[in-house]
This record gives C-alpha cells, structure tokens and sequence, in this order.
C-alpha cells in the first residue's frame, strides 16, 4: 500500500491508457519541463519510464499497477507502447527514451541550479557514470551518488540513505535500479524525501559507456529490445519470452472489442 500523505499531482494531464495502464502521452519537452516544476516546488514524486516489461508487470501485479498509477507521470519508453496510443487516436505521441530524459533534465539541472543525485549501478558503472556527467554538464551540481548492495535492505539502512540524500539537498535524484525494483523503491520513498525521482534503469549503464546504445534506426524501428537481449540472452530472454507475445496479444484482443462493442 503506498503512503498517500503526500498528495500526487502529475506532471502532466494528458493522460492515455495502455492495455488500462495510465500513460502520458507527452513530448520530451514537455515532461522535462514537468520535472523541472516539481524540482522547483519541492513537492517529489516520481517518474517511471515505460516499455512492454513494465506494462505487463502492472497487469500481472496489483500493488505494480497502484506504484504506476500514483506516478506524476509514466512515460512512454518503448515503440511499442508509441504505437499503441498513435493507434488509439494520440498522434502527437512520442518516445521519450530514458537517455533523451536524462540528457534533456540534466541540461535543465546544469542551466537552473539544481542539485542533482544517483542511486543505483554497480560501483565501477556509478564513478564512469559521474565522470561522464561531470564531463558532458560541467555546470551540474551533483551532490550525492550511491552504489547500494545487492541484497535486500534493512529498513533502518533505507531510512539512513534517505537522510542522506535529503541532507545533501538533492531536487532530482536519477535511480538505476532497473524494473520493477526501482520503480518500488521510489514508491516506497516518495514520501520522505522532497527530491523529484526519475526510474532511467539502464540509463547509468549506457551514459557510462558500460553498454552500448542502440543506432538510431534500431531505436526508431522498435528493435532496441534486440540488441539487449544479444548483450544479455541469459538475462532477458525469458522476459521477452514471457511478455512480448502476451502484450501483442493483448493489444490485438483489446482493439478488437473495441470495435465489436462500436458496432
């Protein structure tokens, strides 16, 4: 159950549904300029970047579908969920990939002032990952960085973690965690920490130079899925297996009552 203490007001009102899950359907200007709105306030949040994965998660998993639902936002990451809102009648829709986020809010960091943070990646991934932001945004105030264990932590190492961060005056706080943990985990934090949390995932791994990104092609056409799971067959495969096909089919199984109902 998430702690509502702190009100949830998105960053954007353009809100769609993919396959019931809420998605905004926004540009990357727009939705780092919502970021940039809660950095300012004070008020937190968190924003989820999401593909297939992440909305077949939600389906599978209530308490998933409440973290996405209580997000200022949940963008969409992949084609394949820009294409499914394209098909629903959002044409304006756009990718909004975690590195264009990043890049795009760490730029608005470096030109306002804010106080930046990381938390997640290995350590080795978490100093390149730092060296390339310092090195890219020199103007960035980046006033915390954190390669947690891995392991399940104790709720007395959480708490001393979000005193740190809170205490380093953090705005914006990137976390590298990778689906669905990172999204929990800013979840479960969103009400002790003023600072606006953004899920990037493999984000820190590519900015770091540890994986490579996909050519723009590759990105445009969807297949982005495909180089990852060439880097990492053991790890992804069974993820895809599991999702993609289901996603497929469910989308198809949902247009098609759509039209059987308007008939």
């Amino acid at each position: 159950m998430l702690d509502d203490s702190k009100p949830n007001t998105r960053v954007s009102s353009s809100c769609a549904h993919v396959l019931g899950v809420p998605v905004t359907h926004r540009d990357l200007e727009a939705a780092a300029a919502g970021i940039e709105a809660c950095a300012s306030s004070g008020r937190g949040g968190y924003v989820c970047l999401a593909n297939v994965h992440m909305i077949m998660e939600a389906l599978d998993d209530a308490s998933f579908f409440d973290i996405l639902d209580h997000a200022q936002a949940v963008v969409p990451d992949g084609m394949p969920l820009v294409w499914s809102l394209r098909a629903d009648g959002y044409r304006d829709t756009e990718r909004i990939a975690g590195m264009d986020l990043t890049a795009a809010v760490l730029a608005l960091a470096e030109e306002r002032g804010f106080t930046v943070g990381f938390y997640g990646g290995r350590p080795q991934v978490l100093a390149r990952l730092l060296t390339c932001v310092r090195s890219r945004w020199p103007g960035v105030r980046i006033a915390y960085a954190y390669s947690p264990p891995f392991r399940s932590l104790g709720e007395s190492e959480v708490e001393e973690q979000i005193e740190d961060i809170n205490r380093a005056g953090v705005q914006i706080l990137f976390v590298g965690l990778g689906c669905p943990k990172q999204e929990r985990w800013m979840a479960t934090n969103r009400a002790y920490t003023p600072a606006v949390m953004l899920g990037v995932g493999a984000v820190f791994d590519v900015l770091s130079g540890h994986k490579p990104q996909a050519p723009a092609l590759v990105r445009r056409l969807g297949l982005e899925w495909l180089l990852r799971l060439v880097l990492e067959p053991r790890r992804l495969f069974w993820r895809y297996a599991r999702h993609n096909p289901r996603f497929v089919w469910r989308s198809i199984a949902a247009r098609v009552g759509k039209r059987v109902s308007r008939s």
